[in-house]
C-alpha cells in the first residue's frame, strides 16, 4: 500500500545526511578553507568619488524583508531562528537597519553576519565531489543580500542587453539555456 501511495504522490526518499566516512568533516573543512587560503590579497577599502552616494537602506525596506523570512528556517550560524526574525521584525528593523547601513558606508560586512556553516547534506542525490555539499548562510546575511540585490535591480538601465540574465526579474539559468539553445539551433534563412 505504501509503495502505491509513494508512486501516486511521486514521493522520493531524501538522501542520507552524510557519508559514513569519518574523514568527511576534515575533508570538507580543508576543501572550503582552500578558498579562504587562496584569498591572500590585502583588503583595500576603495573610497567612492565625492559625488557618489552610498546606498542607504530604509527601516521600512529592512522590516519588509524581515517580514518575509521563512519562519520554519532553523537557526543558522548566527543562532537567530527565522521565526524570531519574522515575528519580531518591527522591533528588530531599527537595529538591523543601523547594522546594514554602517556596513554599507564602511564597505565592511561584519564577520558574524557572513560566517557560514558547512552542512554535510548533499545538493544532489549523488555526490561526486566535495563541492556537492551545502554551505548554510545566516538568515540575516540572506536578508542583507536581498536588500542590496533589490537596489542593484532598480539601477539597471532599460537598455541592458536582452541576453543579460543576472539581476533581471523573472529570469533564470533556464532562460539562458533556452535562449542559447534556440540561437544555436536556429538556422538563418530557413
Amino acid at each position: 500500500m505504501w509503495q502505491g501511495i509513494q508512486a501516486i504522490t511521486n514521493y522520493k526518499t531524501t538522501p542520507s545526511a552524510c557519508d559514513s566516512d569519518a574523514s568527511l568533516p576534515d575533508a570538507l573543512n580543508d576543501f572550503y578553507d582552500w578558498f579562504e587560503a587562496q584569498n591572500n590579497v590585502a583588503v583595500r577599502k576603495t573610497i567612492p568619488p565625492p559625488n557618489d552616494q552610498v546606498l542607504c537602506l530604509s527601516m521600512a525596506d529592512v522590516k519588509g524583508t524581515l517580514c518575509i523570512v521563512n519562519p520554519w528556517k532553523s537557526a543558522r550560524p548566527d543562532n537567530i531562528p527565522g521565526r524570531v526574525l519574522r515575528e519580531c521584525a518591527e522591533e528588530l528593523a531599527d537595529v538591523f537597519t543601523d547594522i546594514f547601513n554602517i556596513s554599507l558606508s564602511s564597505a565592511i560586512v561584519p564577520m558574524c553576519i557572513k560566517t557560514m556553516t558547512i552542512v554535510p547534506v548533499p545538493k544532489k542525490s549523488t555526490v561526486s565531489c566535495l563541492n556537492d555539499y551545502r554551505l548554510v548562510a545566516p538568515i540575516v546575511m540572506k536578508c542583507f543580500k536581498r536588500l542590496v540585490m533589490r537596489h542593484i535591480k532598480t539601477q539597471l538601465p532599460p537598455s541592458l542587453d536582452p541576453l543579460q540574465f543576472a539581476y533581471r526579474p523573472n529570469r533564470s539559468t533556464d532562460d539562458a539555456i533556452t535562449t542559447t539553445l534556440h540561437l544555436s539551433l536556429h538556422i538563418p534563412g530557413q
